[in-house]
């Protein structure tokens, strides 16, 4: 058996990369325009610069890598200018377009005291997140990481104190959200037994009428562009469903444990509602959907793909339950990206569901919610 080596992403059917960056741009249409309603001067300032940071690193890449070599003699701009054009393709466009779009609709709405330090992050954590999360690897292809989620952690690990999260009722009327975000545990806290959740609130979160990122907040429209790029075939529909659904599932017991221990003062429908509101919280369903998804720094396998959402969803809840920081999608979607290679390594990987990835995969689903199971208690009882 012979291997070939060759960069992703793969594509199995009549189709090029700058046609599925086409895709996910149609797909991330309705949650721009959503974030265009409800912020309109940071989604224009966020997505604007954001994407054209990201093309002024790609074309300085694209100088740089697909220069002339040095042969000792004297080039012409001509000559250099017609290399650049012969190296220039349209996945250089096409690619820190879709990433940069992604990039700028998870930033945050405003800083806290200085409301012109909102551009250092942005600027900062997009030409990290090209340039360390891709380029050093060689470009498009062969990043092992999801380049905007780089830049993502980078900007909020390093400036994530001075962020602010108003609601979109500040830029639609005078009233502004001074509260605390929706994961943080001041505002939902098993140990201070701060159980309750406002039912009706949950169709606003769906909505988008909540404090939030710029281009997670309407879920909506987030699950519009999911159900086209399901029916272009440009991801695997498995991925997103076995993510949001390990997150549902362990959602659901937590709640459970939660109603079981405070009966008198909840409903019976608390676990329901509990699990809703962990699936409208945070940027989970937006990462499910554009993130997880990256053909690049996803496995290929049907079965592979099943254990990689299932890791993720794991990841997602156990930093949300124990986490300092109360949101969790961006990290666990890089650990996953970290153990692809390993879920796909070619001598145990298969198409075929056997019994070795179903035992992997309930293994995957099972220890994690035993460990969830008996944390839950500990917390709530």
């Amino acid at each position: 058996m012979e291997f070939v080596k060759v960069s992703g992403p793969f594509i199995r059917r009549k189709d090029s990369v700058s046609r599925r960056m086409l895709d996910v741009l149609i797909a991330l249409l309705p949650v721009v325009i959503a974030a265009f309603v409800y912020y309109p001067i940071p989604a224009l300032r966020n997505i604007s610069l954001s994407i054209l940071t990201r093309l002024l690193c790609e074309l300085v890449f694209v100088l740089i890598y697909h220069r002339i070599p040095y042969d000792g003699e004297k080039h012409t701009f001509k000559q250099w200018w017609d290399n650049f054009k012969k190296s220039f393709t349209l996945n250089t466009i096409t690619v820190p377009l879709v990433s940069g779009v992604i990039y700028g609709l998870r930033r945050p709405v405003a800083t806290k005291d200085n409301p012109n330090f909102i551009y250092y992050p942005l600027i900062i954590g997009a030409i990290f997140g090209r340039v360390i999360g891709k380029l050093i690897f060689g470009g498009t292809g062969k990043n092992i990481f999801n380049p905007a989620l780089v830049g993502w952690v980078f900007a909020k690990l390093c400036f994530g104190s001075h962020y602010d999260y108003p609601s979109a009722s500040k830029f639609l009327s005078n009233e502004i959200f001074t509260g605390a975000t929706s994961l943080d545990p001041s505002h939902f806290s098993l140990a201070n037994k701060v159980y309750s959740i406002n039912s009706s609130a949950l169709l606003d979160r769906f909505l988008g009428k909540r404090t939030g990122l710029v281009g997670e907040t309407c879920k909506i429209a987030i699950l519009v562009g999911l159900v086209y790029l399901i029916v272009r075939h440009t991801i695997d529909w498995r991925i997103p469903a076995r993510y949001l659904g390990t997150v549902a599932f362990r959602s659901l017991i937590l709640g459970t444990i939660i109603f079981g221990a405070n009966k008198s003062t909840l409903s019976a429908s608390y676990p329901f509602v509990f699990r809703t509101y962990q699936l409208l919280s945070g940027g989970l369903l937006f990462g499910a959907v554009f993130r997880a998804t990256d053909p690049v720094t996803s496995p290929l396998t049907h079965p592979d793909r099943l254990i990689y959402g299932a890791f993720l969803g794991v990841c997602t809840r156990i930093i949300r339950l124990f986490g300092s920081l109360p949101e969790g999608t961006a990290f666990s979607i890089l650990m996953g990206n970290a153990l692809t290679p390993v879920i796909g390594y070619y001598k145990w990987s298969t198409t075929r569901y056997t019994w070795k990835n179903l035992t992997l995969l309930a293994s995957v689903i099972l220890v994690p919610t035993l460990i969830r199971i008996w944390a839950g208690c500990r917390r709530v009882f």
